[in-house]
Parts: structure tokens; C-alpha cells; sequence
């Protein structure tokens, strides 16, 4: 079971520059409409493929996030994730649609798109 993290600790652990990596689970498309500040892609049918080689410290805390929390894509990327032995996974359940409801920015994104997503 991947352990949460709600947007308060999220938001505190960017405003204190903590070393995290930040990875947004969406196909790339979604991402470029707008991601949370210092997000990464890595949507989990590429995990496989990618995972070592955009987060090669399996110690190193991540943070996966999706759309919404009815979307899986978060979970089943922390998942792989932790099947690959990545050991410090966290899922910040809420996604983008919560981030955005709290009025918060996302990086990418045209202002009136980030009203939308």
C-alpha cells in the first residue's frame, strides 16, 4: 500500500525546497497543459522503460500525482514503482483537479487553462 500525502505537506515540502522528485503520471499532453511547480513525466506505461533513468536513486523520496482522485494513473505508477524497489513512494491523491480547486498555480499552463483543468 503507497502512503499518502495531502496537498498541505505537498505544498510545505515545495515552499522548503525539500529533495523530492515530483512526477506527474499523465500522458505528455496533459502534462504540457499545465503540471504542479517542478513536476517531472512519467507516465506509468513508460515506466519500464524510463523509471532508472530519470530517478535513479530507488531511495530518493517520490511523489506521484494524476488528474483527479478518481484516476488511477498515480496509483498503478506507484505500484511499478515500488516493484522496481523504489522504497520512499508517496501519492498525492488529489491531483491536478485539487491542487487547481485550492487556487493553486500550475507551471506550463495558460492562465485560463489553469482555471479549467
Amino acid at each position: 500500500m503507497t502512503a499518502l500525502i495531502s496537498r498541505e505537506d505537498l505544498q510545505a515540502k515545495i515552499n522548503r525546497r525539500e529533495n523530492f522528485m515530483l512526477v506527474e503520471t499523465l500522458a505528455k499532453d496533459n502534462f504540457r497543459k499545465g503540471h504542479l511547480p517542478s513536476a517531472i513525466n512519467l507516465p506509468p506505461d513508460k515506466i519500464g522503460e524510463r523509471a532508472s533513468q530519470i530517478l535513479p536513486d530507488k531511495n530518493a523520496e517520490v511523489v506521484v500525482y494524476c488528474g483527479s482522485p478518481t484516476c488511477n494513473a498515480s496509483q498503478k505508477a506507484a505500484d511499478d514503482l515500488q516493484r522496481q524497489g523504489y522504497t520512499r513512494v508517496l501519492r498525492y491523491i488529489g491531483g491536478k483537479q485539487d491542487w487547481v480547486d485550492a487556487g493553486m498555480r500550475l507551471e506550463g499552463a495558460p492562465r485560463e487553462a489553469a482555471a479549467t483543468n
